[in-house]
């Protein structure tokens, strides 16, 4: 292989390689998208003080599903229908909002600050058993009746949300 082949080559896998890894990192480093409101415009056209706004969508990100497992003395497997993990945010909102004096020039201002929160949440599953036991070596190698068995695996939701009222002196 000449050596412009070869430098041809590595500067090709480089830069696949580069681009794969720069567009892997800003998904899986964002959980929320910011999506700003823009008021300006009403600002301006008013020529008064608006309340600025911010908003954060989440992405949610599905994760690999447990799978069945196999438990003596059942015919089907445990979690027939296995539940799926969903990672994302509770979506987060940004607010602030001019307080004018009632005497005197000037403003105050109020703001609500509530971030977007770490979510982990398992989608419903399904356990179910057939109505048949397992193959008997007593009974001829057939199995028994028994009583058909279906649960529902409740959905599971775990987040921590929070938020922040404040008020204070200026804009």
């Amino acid at each position: 292989m000449k050596s412009t082949t070869r430098g041809t080559l590595a500067a090709v896998v480089t830069g696949v390689a580069a681009a794969v890894g720069a567009a892997a990192t800003p998904a899986a480093a964002v959980g929320t998208v910011p999506v700003p409101v823009p008021l300006e415009g009403v600002s301006r056209s008013l020529h008064m003080e608006v309340p600025e706004a911010g908003l954060e969508v989440p992405l949610l990100s599905p994760g690999a599903p447990e799978g069945p497992r196999f438990v003596t003395g059942r015919l089907l497997p445990d979690r027939t229908l296995p539940q799926v993990p969903l990672n994302g945010a509770l979506p987060g909102a940004h607010l602030r909002a001019p307080l004018p004096h009632v005497l005197g020039d000037g403003f105050d201002h109020v703001g609500f600050d509530a971030p977007a929160s770490d979510l982990h949440a398992l989608a419903p599953g399904l356990a179910v058993d057939a109505p048949l036991t397992r193959p008997r070596g007593d009974n001829f190698g057939l199995p028994d009746l028994k009583l058909p068995q279906a649960g529902v695996i409740a959905p599971v939701l775990r987040t921590v949300p929070a938020a922040d009222l404040v008020m204070g002196p200026g804009l």
